[in-house]
């Protein structure tokens, strides 16, 4: 699936993904592939994103995600 992590100063993440990792206002949730469609915010922790051996984290302070035909687009507020 194809991962977009964006604040309001740049692109933050750009690629292919087989997992994604995100902190949501009730609790931490994944994104796998085929992920059915969802909006929702995100809260205070780290993003990670799994490729194959690869992993990235990224820390933020709030978002939100949305998901869609594997699309993910996550936007990002940063300390």
């Amino acid at each position: 699936m194809n991962v977009s992590i964006l604040s309001p100063l740049k692109s933050l993440f750009q690629g292919e993904a087989t997992s994604v990792n995100l902190p949501g206002k009730v609790g931490a949730f994944t994104i796998l592939e085929n992920h059915a469609p969802i909006v929702s915010t995100l809260d205070k922790g780290v993003i990670t994103i799994t490729n194959r051996e690869e992993i990235s984290e990224i820390e933020i302070v709030s978002g939100f995600v949305e998901v869609h035909d594997n699309e993910v687009t996550i936007c990002v507020e940063q300390k």
